[in-house]
């Protein structure tokens, strides 16, 4: 069955599609009302809740709207939270009680806590609550990499152009795949492209230098709402999302030290680095085991998308042990810590959903070495031994097992990081470690960053690259091209799955269905 485009959001895109391809920054002006020029966001929507974001520029009463039309004629109206310097003045609010599978209209207004009749200009947003039924069928896109290697927003080149191109496929919701911001990733005015010309970045204080404050973390998630093609599709595209690496530093791990000779770092505790960025990242995006006072506080989740999907977002980085060689014998943390493992089966075991997507914010047989500390260590899985799993290749090995013993049908991987879009087929026959199913493993991104090469596959579970798109050089800008994002399209009908991985202005490069109801395909 084809996908639902209701008549509100076609208005909504409709009207989005008619502002100039040119970049519009916040005006950020003071008046005598609270202003809500950051956008709002919602996340994590389910059956029947929604979290909704907004930053004021002012302490403010959050307060949000709801409607079944666009009209706003009836409203329900859902009282927010006080939201001050605390939360560098931004501000969640979980809506509940919605329909199933049904558009929901918001609007986002903020109050002065000393004169409820002066409010901000609302700001509209729209979403669509999970469906009860299957013949509605699921369509979501997913990337990861955004403004890294020093290629921020462009206004000559039309800033983050790529939301545009997602936001035209009308998805359910956006997985954001980690690398959400590049904190340890300045950006300078400008840089200089192959043919002598320059990218020209808006600049911001906090982006001028590697993030080791609060206040710093902070200001590199508001650096990317600068960008109005992402405002508008926050607007309109709700969100899961996940982090990876360069929230906080290239390549961390827990318990890291950072070396003396980085000199760019006063700060040389990587943990807490780790625990400032971690709660900007909870700030600037509606991830409700992250909210002030949630008493879970992790990454890693599961979000039920009705009969058809779940979505289960891992954590590869908070519970993860030192990068090293990656020859251990035995690793019992790994890549997932022993608790998030035993979760993710607990989990997967449990769903009853036709698919389920293993969304990982770094790939399982692609290598991904690490550098940083002057040895060739394992930054992802995979070690580049071809031969049984050692290191974080036996968590996997364990989690595959699982998966072929349980007889867990539909699981599809999805990830980033790599800077480049592949499509990996993994095999039995084919690897070193046999005892699992066929799988799946698709790779997009960068959204506005530098694109890579392809890295080396690792044969240990038998992975074969059906496709790849990347460049033959490194740190090729978003000028350059090679910036991708990946669709996923599950038809309600047929229950078939279909995956096609596209390049910044939606051109399709690759394309794989997927039958439901297989332990592997």
């Amino acid at each position: 069955m084809a996908h639902r485009l209701l008549p509100g959001r076609r208005s909504l895109l409709k009207g989005s599609f008619a502002v100039s391809a040119g970049l519009a920054l916040p005006a950020f002006t003071r008046s005598g009302r609270p202003s809500a020029e950051w956008g709002v966001q919602a996340g994590d929507v389910t059956r029947d809740s929604a979290l909704v974001w907004v930053r004021s520029d002012r302490p403010a009463r959050m307060i949000v709207e709801t409607s079944a039309t666009e009209s706003f004629r009836s409203v329900r109206r859902v009282r927010g939270p006080l939201i001050g310097p605390g939360t560098d003045f931004t501000g969640t609010a979980r809506l509940r009680g919605l329909p199933p599978g049904e558009q929901v209209h918001y609007r986002v207004l903020l109050a002065d806590p000393d004169d409820p009749r002066r409010t901000s200009a609302p700001v509209a947003g729209i979403f669509r609550t999970v469906p009860d039924r299957r013949r509605d069928g699921v369509r979501f896109v997913w990337s990861g990499d955004l403004a890294g290697q020093g290629w921020g927003i462009n206004p000559a080149f039309g800033g983050y152009r790529i939301f545009d191109a997602m936001a035209r496929l009308d998805p359910d919701f956006f997985l954001f795949s980690g690398d959400t911001v590049y904190a340890d990733g300045p950006v300078a005015a400008t840089a200089e492209l192959p043919d002598g010309s320059l990218w020209r970045n808006v600049t911001t204080e906090e982006k001028s230098k590697v993030a080791e404050t609060l206040a710093e973390f902070r200001g590199n998630f508001r650096y990317n709402l600068l960008d109005e093609n992402l405002r508008r599709f926050n607007a309109r595209v709700p969100s899961i999302v996940q982090w990876d690496d360069h929230e906080v530093r290239n390549n961390w791990y827990p318990g890291q030290r950072i070396a003396d000779t980085d000199t760019r770092y006063t700060e040389k505790s990587v943990d807490v680095l780790a625990a400032r960025a971690r709660r900007a990242f909870g700030e600037y995006f509606p991830v409700p085991t992250l909210r002030p006072g949630a008493r879970e506080g992790r990454v890693h989740r599961v979000l039920r998308q009705g009969p058809l999907l779940d979505v289960f977002v891992l954590d590869m980085r908070t519970y993860r042990n030192a990068n090293s060689p990656g020859d251990q014998t035995v690793d019992p943390q790994g890549i997932l810590g022993r608790e998030q493992l035993d979760w993710l089966k607990r989990e997967l075991a449990r769903s009853r959903a036709v698919w389920k997507v293993i969304a990982a914010d770094m790939p399982v047989g692609l290598v991904v070495p690490d550098t940083t500390e002057g040895r060739p260590h394992v930054e992802a899985v995979a070690q580049g031994d071809p031969g049984a799993p050692l290191g974080r290749e036996l968590q996997i090995a364990e989690l595959l097992r699982f998966v072929k013993h349980r007889r867990i049908t539909g699981t599809v991987w999805l990830t980033a990081d790599v800077h480049h879009t592949s499509a990996q087929h993994y095999r039995p026959e084919r690897a070193a470690f046999g005892d699992f199913e066929p799988f799946w493993e698709f790779v997009s991104g960068p959204l506005n960053a530098g694109a890579f090469p392809a890295t080396a596959l690792d044969g240990t579970f038998g992975p074969e690259r059906v496709f790849v798109k990347a460049p033959d050089t490194a740190n090729v800008s978003p000028a350059g091209g090679y910036q991708f994002f990946g669709e996923v399209d599950i038809d309600g009908d047929s229950g078939e799955l279909t995956v096609r991985l596209r390049e910044m202005d939606g051109t399709v490069l690759f394309r794989k269905t997927l039958q439901p109801g297989l332990v592997g395909q």
